[in-house]
């Protein structure tokens, strides 16, 4: 049976008008609303039990401010969602409510119907979050030890392949789009190869400039060029009896090329404006997510160097040909998340799982894993939930409230609204209540009449049937 229950919400502020006004509000939307007259009293409220669903607090208060009252929320239940209520937008308000693990915030005097979509999402985020309760771990992060995470068929290949190849010295290429572990992929060949206990190195050719590359792989002579104060030895001289991974290879200049050629040919290099011939002995694997054989067929890439490069290929399919491999992806970069101790995340709810199904993923893993990390870092309880996500998957990491401070309370542009239809607006709102003017819509409603008479005070004051120095006040 579906949980029934009316949502509960609890209003933690020392004015009791606006208590008065909040609650009424969200009552006329069916949430049960209970009330606490101080940070003190909120906070006892929260250790009492049983949690509320979603709090509202205020952040000025006398006693306990909102900023240690959500401290001390959150240290009791950090699963709590708590929005919390301020008249005052500035930037040390918006950082400090975020910094403590608030859901969101709102500025005074409200709109109501900002309040009631607020809540809504609050309330939903809650559930949410139960949902996410029942999530399952789906891998043993010890089965993983390589990195490469996945059981679909296409990567069963992958494993077996790399398994093959290990006994050997033979060239491998690995090819395909970026972010799909290539480099995963070359170091676990390593790992398990007879070479193990020599180094690993790993040069990304596209990351070097081509004036530089022939010193980062070969090293160089001192005085060989404009800056080559000493010598220098090279990431292969450095590599002998191990091996080197040259990543996104098909960025290699054909000069750089033709040396790589000669040292898989015959196991020699010359350093930069050097003469002497050094033996090397090292294990090439390369990796490229370029067309080589169109490459080739340019003239941009040697063939011989190709053929010699290209001895067993493995190819790395796109995450969007694994999509059933998600879930472990998720399950493994949490747990490795939470073993490092960067965040307290350890769950996604469904509804995440659902939406990183239907994401093409054009990045790849490293997009997933990127995605995983972001949501985490902004999560508010133990689970990823969608309001979460970055905004391209359907989620707002940075909360849409966040946006100029002024705005939740801003008026419309002057003239665009008239006192009779800024009454309708508030009748409109607060009619299911019953409710009276009450001192925070009033303010609002202010807002609007001074808007439409183009900021004439006076103006505005008769209109609203108050005195000018009423009218200030109301302001604020």
């Amino acid at each position: 049976m579906p949980d029934t229950k009316p949502a509960t919400i609890l209003i933690i502020d020392d004015d009791a008008d606006m208590r008065y006004s909040l609650a009424r509000v969200l009552s006329t939307q069916g949430y049960k609303v209970s009330e606490a007259g101080s940070g003190e009293d909120g906070v006892a409220a929260v250790k009492k039990g049983p949690p509320p669903d979603l709090i509202f607090l205020d952040i000025r208060m006398g006693g306990m401010s909102g900023i240690e009252a959500l401290q001390h929320i959150r240290s009791i239940n950090a699963r709590q969602l708590v929005i919390l209520m301020t008249a005052f937008g500035t930037a040390q308000t918006a950082i400090e409510a975020m910094k403590y693990g608030a859901f969101d915030y709102i500025m005074k005097p409200f709109d109501p119907a900002k309040v009631i979509a607020l809540a809504a999402k609050g309330v939903q985020a809650h559930a949410d979050m139960r949902a996410a309760g029942d999530y399952q771990t789906t891998v043993n992060p010890d089965d993983y030890r390589e990195g490469i995470v996945g059981s679909a068929p296409v990567m069963q290949d992958v494993f077996k392949i790399i398994g093959q190849v290990t006994a050997s010295d033979v060239t491998v290429m690995i090819t395909g789009e970026s972010g799909t572990g290539k480099e995963l992929v070359a170091n676990s060949i390593w790992k398990h190869s007879h070479r193990a206990n020599k180094r690993f190195i790993a040069v990304n050719c596209a990351a070097i400039p081509e004036n530089l590359i022939e010193s980062e792989l070969f090293g160089h002579e001192k005085g060989s060029f404009t800056g080559a104060t000493t010598q220098r030895i090279g990431k292969f001289e450095l590599c002998d009896g191990g091996t080197i991974f040259l990543d996104e290879i098909g960025d290699m200049a054909l000069a750089t090329q033709t040396k790589i050629l000669r040292v898989l040919q015959q196991g020699e290099i010359q350093r930069v404006g050097g003469t002497e011939t050094i033996r090397v002995n090292v294990r090439i694997i390369a990796a490229t997510n370029k067309d080589l054989e169109a490459m080739v067929k340019a003239k941009t890439f040697r063939e011989d160097l190709y053929y010699r490069l290209n001895v067993v290929r493995i190819k790395m399919p796109p995450l969007r040909d694994r999509p059933g491999d998600i879930p472990q992806i998720v399950d493994y970069c949490l747990q490795k998340l939470s073993r490092e101790k960067k965040t307290r995340v350890t769950k996604v709810s469904p509804e995440v799982l659902a939406l990183f199904a239907k994401h093409t993923w054009p990045g790849n893993v490293r997009e997933l894993e990127n995605v995983i990390y972001r949501s985490a870092v902004v999560a508010q309880g133990d689970a990823i939930l969608v309001k979460d996500l970055p905004a391209e998957l359907g989620g707002s990491a940075i909360s849409q409230s966040a946006a100029p401070f002024e705005a939740a309370a801003s008026a419309p542009t002057a003239g665009a609204i008239t006192v009779e239809s800024a009454y309708d607006f508030l009748a409109k709102t607060l009619a299911a209540a019953d409710a009276p003017i009450i001192p925070a819509v009033s303010a609002a409603l202010a807002r609007r009449v001074l808007a439409a008479v183009d900021g004439n005070e006076t103006v505005a004051a008769k209109q609203l049937g108050v005195t000018k120095p009423a009218l200030k006040k109301l302001l604020g």
